[in-house]
């Protein structure tokens, strides 16, 4: 009966190539003799070795698959021992245990080039309803001198002589499964494939300069600080000229003299006398739209706040701005003359908040006495 190489693999008869190299590999490192001696643990892995020499060959899996014998029809040496011709897919296993797969062939001088970041400042202003700015960027460019191929004037890259343009040399050396072919990247042109003798004298054969040059940014109302604006394509040019990176604005917000900026709120503080805060009053505030007068309420105590709804930033992502807080804060006055202070114990006296020293009881300190205490820093 043959042998059901699907069923030895534990894949589908649909399965892809790719499924069939995972499980070989996953096999590879459980059966492999070097990790496990077991005289039925090596047949076994000759079995799967066996199967996946039939199964990753295109042709010899449609032999196999039409119900023929693809190792006669090939002239395979089927699962038989360890010795050379024992192992076609030497490659793989060495995959399945070191990982050392990777795309054959010479590899490009070009490559993407890294991004960027500048930091920019800018005043509450901009933040809140957002600007446009000229920086001055310093990155990599294309050479102008070579195009970004990195060989002089007149002249070209050639073809490695090592390597003759594969990027990659062979060794073959022995090991326990026979002989072993083995590659590494060409150390006479790093795996390129080709070789350039006379470098550009401009970017030294790199493809690309340093260049000051002025990006026009346009900055959205509403940023914050760290807030990153990303322009594609404007960072770093890769070796060989190849694409550039991206460029990335980070905003700093600079202080402002008054407001302090919550969020999308802002905050602020205004200060009135203790007659102002008694009676009410109107002040004016300077705000990102322009003076507004504040409306202090008679009887205005210290601390509270007065809400300009819609005065504060831009929403960045849907519309509307926030608020404006105005914090009052009420002062008294640091001296009196004599009039002032017979008024005000005349007014204490009216509203029963002045009595006879030694009488008081606490929380019942008369306004007089309260504001004496307070001048005098008690």
């Amino acid at each position: 009966m043959a042998t059901d190489y699907y069923a030895v693999l534990g894949v589908r008869r649909d399965a892809s190539q790719d499924e069939i190299k995972k499980a070989f590999r996953r096999l590879a490192r459980e059966l492999h003799p070097d990790v496990n001696p077991d005289p039925k643990t090596q047949e076994r892995f000759k079995e799967i070795n066996a199967a996946y020499e039939v199964l990753s060959d295109p042709q010899k899996k449609q032999v196999y698959d039409l119900g023929g014998d693809p190792l006669s029809a090939s002239g395979g040496g089927g699962a038989g021992g360890f010795g050379a011709g024992g192992f076609g897919n030497f490659s793989d296993i060495m995959d399945a245990f070191f990982g050392t797969s990777q795309q054959r062939g010479p590899r490009s001088r070009t490559r993407r080039g890294q991004d960027a970041m500048i930091r920019l400042e800018i005043d509450l202003n901009e933040s809140a309803f957002g600007t446009t700015k000229d920086i001055q960027v310093d990155t990599a460019v294309v050479c102008t001198t070579c195009s970004g191929e990195g060989a002089a004037p007149g002249t070209s890259a050639q073809t490695c002589d090592m390597c003759r343009g594969r990027g990659e040399v062979s060794q073959v050396t022995r090991s326990f499964l026979g002989q072993v072919m083995t590659s590494r990247p060409c150390p006479q042109c790093q795996g390129f494939g080709t070789v350039v003798p006379t470098p550009c004298p401009e970017c030294a054969g790199d493809g690309r300069i340093r260049s000051r040059r002025t990006l026009t940014v346009k900055i959205p109302a509403g940023v914050d600080n760290g807030t990153r604006i990303q322009l594609a394509g404007e960072g770093e040019v890769g070796p060989g000229g190849g694409p550039a990176g991206d460029l990335y604005v980070e905003i700093h917000e600079l202080p402002h003299a008054v407001f302090q900026r919550r969020g999308d709120d802002l905050h602020c503080t205004v200060t009135v006398p203790m007659t102002a805060a008694s009676l009410g009053t109107k002040c004016p505030l300077e705000t990102l739209d322009g003076v507004e007068d504040i409306d202090v309420r008679p009887g205005t105590q210290s601390g509270q706040s007065i809400p300009l709804h819609g005065r504060g930033i831009t929403h960045l992502r849907g519309g509307g701005r926030g608020d404006l807080i105005v914090h009052v804060e009420v002062t008294t006055p640091s001296k009196l003359d004599a009039e002032q202070e017979r008024l005000l114990r005349e007014l204490a006296v009216l509203r029963g908040e002045e009595r006879p020293l030694g009488q008081f009881q606490p929380g019942q300190q008369g306004l007089f006495s309260r504001l004496k205490d307070a001048f005098n820093g008690r």
